[in-house]
């Protein structure tokens, strides 16, 4: 029998016959290893423990205490899940069931809709099989094997996959003798190393997420290691419910989305729209005090533009449809970058010139499919914070520096301590999916690294995740309560330069092409503002709170002084509001509360007689009796240092 050479995690080497699965060389090194083993890397790729090894390899084997595994872990749930519903409805036709963030979901044909009710009973069926210590077994079948037993159990999906699937065999998974799914796997070893799971909802799902496909019925579900990781989860899911901005959104009068106008079109009422103001005029002087000019433009152009820019043909089923006007066909702008080209192409320039920086909050329109928005954070029609750098290769790394500070003195701005970064980069050119030469994503890359380091950032290498057009860096905030937001983006852009001949005149005299660097930091007005309600719980910090003070007269006697005290105010630029409704104090307190206005001054006849005011605030309570203009003083440095404390 020959031999293998299995190279360990320490670097030591282990000689196994061929054909020795990882779980026989994990019992070979520790049986309390073998025991709690679930799947294994080899030559760096996730492999089932049963999978037999037939060439020379470097493995680990992972437990529970590696993060690698809750993938498997969770995709084996899926399959738990599944196994659970044909055992319960076995007229049901299986999709796909892959890990995602937090979870699982899985996809199901079936002619009845799944309720509530249906969900508890899966639950508890799939308790009843994980008890049962069924193994996951992996076999491999010809693939047109595999495909007519599809077609005979009338698998339709698993047809379209499995004839999806190159070569000439496929890995199928078994759960007991009522379930088979084709799958790649790999699997935990039995249904008894699955500790604490939850189903959680039903929607529905394009199969492929195609709009032109079936609906089908997705369950989504997560799993932990441990009942104490479900439960603090489960926790946080409840948490997140209570900051829904969707909600939120409504119990604080901020927003809508109006049927008679369409969905993902987003109705900003007053005191959403106060703080939307706010967010734009701080980007707005920040713009000016970083080097940007501000610039305005259309909202809709000829349809030659975007085939000019590559996204007529590139990107159009996520454009407006075009409209027949007198001269020619237009789109609304699904991107504000080639408006701002042509700004810059208007007139000559020189190297002296660069960086040209063009700043817009520009409302931009794109078509998202029905199911796929989600109140402010995915919609239709939406303001970018956009800006467009036109700069020397020399310039490069500087401007993305810049890029990268403003990005953090952004989120530092508006409370946000915590954030990462990943930056995602191409793959040598093998594939021929991306534009530009190697020269250029050289330049590019390296200045992006280069940048990185020098603003102190760690940031994950995402290989292979570039745009076509050039290597970029995400910024992903973490909020209140742990969760990781998608925001400002760094990008470089080899493709618009080219496609529109953009051109500075260079020190030598000549013609060159200039980079651009396509940069958005709140990402959109509508998310970021989506975000902050949430992060917040609805409670604005002081200076963005739509109503910072509400004056709360005790009797009717106070409601001259009060309104008097609200002008005072006004002339201050504090945003104030007077409730002189005929309520008991207690009731506009708790109202106050409730729309979580961050100062309450309640009015008695003593606080009218001394030109006093008792203060209340949302979150520390009664902090007592104190003169108007005290108060005043009080404040007034908190808003003007756009404080995020509570």
């Amino acid at each position: 029998m020959s031999q293998l050479t299995i190279t360990l995690p320490d670097g030591s080497t282990q000689n196994v016959a061929s054909g020795a699965t990882p779980l026989e060389i994990a019992r070979s090194i520790s049986e309390r290893l073998a025991e709690i083993a679930l799947v294994a890397v080899v030559n760096g790729k996730l492999t089932d423990l049963t999978e037999p090894l037939n060439e020379d390899a470097s493995i680990r084997i992972l437990t529970p205490n590696d993060e690698e595994a809750l993938e498997v872990y969770r995709h084996s749930t899926a399959h738990l899940l599944a196994a659970a519903v044909l055992e319960l409805y076995p007229e049901t036709k299986l999709g796909i069931g892959p890990p995602i963030e937090n979870g699982f979901y899985y996809d199901f044909d079936r002619p009845q809709p799944f309720t509530p009710e249906d969900l508890e009973k899966i639950e508890a069926r799939m308790a009843e099989i994980q008890a049962r210590n069924v193994p996951f077994v992996r076999t491999l079948a010809l693939k047109e094997e595999a495909l007519q037993r599809y077609q005979k159990q009338g698998d339709w999906m698993k047809c379209e996959l499995v004839e999806d699937r190159g070569g000439e065999r496929v890995s199928e998974y078994t759960l007991g003798p009522g379930f088979s799914d084709f799958c790649r796997g790999p699997h935990l070893p039995n249904t008894s190393h699955i500790k604490a799971f939850k189903l959680l909802s039903i929607a529905g799902a394009y199969w492929k997420g195609d709009e032109k496909n079936k609906v089908l019925q997705r369950i989504y579900g997560t799993a932990f290691f441990k009942p104490k990781e479900l439960r603090a989860h489960l926790e946080r899911l409840e948490e997140a419910k209570r900051r829904d901005h969707r909600k939120l959104g409504k119990e604080l009068d901020l927003f809508s989305i109006q049927e008679a106008a369409g969905p993902g079109l987003i109705f900003f009422h007053p005191k959403g729209g106060t703080v939307r103001l706010l967010l734009e005029n701080w980007m707005r002087d920040q713009y000016l005090a970083r080097g940007y000019s501000l610039v305005y433009t259309p909202h809709v152009a000829r349809s030659g533009l975007w085939k000019t820019s590559g996204h007529y043909d590139f990107y159009g089923e996520n454009m407006f449809k075009r409209m027949e006007l007198d001269d020619a066909e237009y789109q609304l702008k699904p991107m504000n970058c080639p408006f701002h080209i042509l700004i810059y192409k208007d007139r000559q320039h020189s190297y002296r010139e660069l960086p040209v920086r063009l700043g817009e909050l520009g409302t931009v329109y794109r078509y998202e499919r029905s199911g796929t928005m989600h109140g402010l954070l995915r919609v239709r029609g939406f303001t970018q914070d956009d800006a467009h750098i036109f700069c020397t290769p020399q310039q490069a790394e500087q401007e993305v520096v810049s890029c990268l500070e403003f990005a953090m003195d952004t989120l530092k701005a508006f409370g946000f301590t915590q954030y990462k970064a990943e930056l995602s980069t191409w793959d040598g050119g093998k594939s021929g999916k991306y534009d530009g030469t190697p020269e250029q994503w050289e330049i590019a890359e390296s200045a992006l690294r280069n940048a990185v380091a020098r603003v102190g950032l760690e940031a994950k290498v995402m290989e292979d995740e570039a745009a076509f057009y050039g290597p970029k860096i995400d910024m992903k905030l973490v909020d209140a309560i742990g969760r990781l937001w998608q925001l400002s983006t760094v990008q470089f852009d080899f493709t618009l330069a080219r496609r529109f001949e953009l051109e500075y005149i260079g020190e030598d005299g000549r013609a060159h092409q200039p980079l651009m660097v396509h940069r958005a930091l709140f990402g959109s007005v509508e998310r970021f503002f989506g975000i902050l309600v949430e992060h917040y719980a609805g409670a604005f910090p002081l200076w963005l709170a739509p109503v910072q003070v509400t004056i709360l007269p005790i009797t009717d006697r106070q409601i001259g002084y009060s309104h008097g005290l609200s002008e005072r105010l006004k002339k201050l630029g504090i945003r104030v509001t007077v409730d002189d409704r005929n309520e008991k104090v207690n009731f506009k307190i708790r109202e106050a509360q409730v729309q979580k206005i961050p100062y309450m001054l309640v009015v008695g006849d003593r606080e009218e007689e001394a030109g006093n005011v008792s203060v209340r605030h949302r979150r520390r309570g009664d902090l007592g009796v104190q003169s108007f203009d005290d108060f005043v003083a009080s404040i007034q440095p908190l808003i003007a240092a756009h404080d995020t404390a509570d």
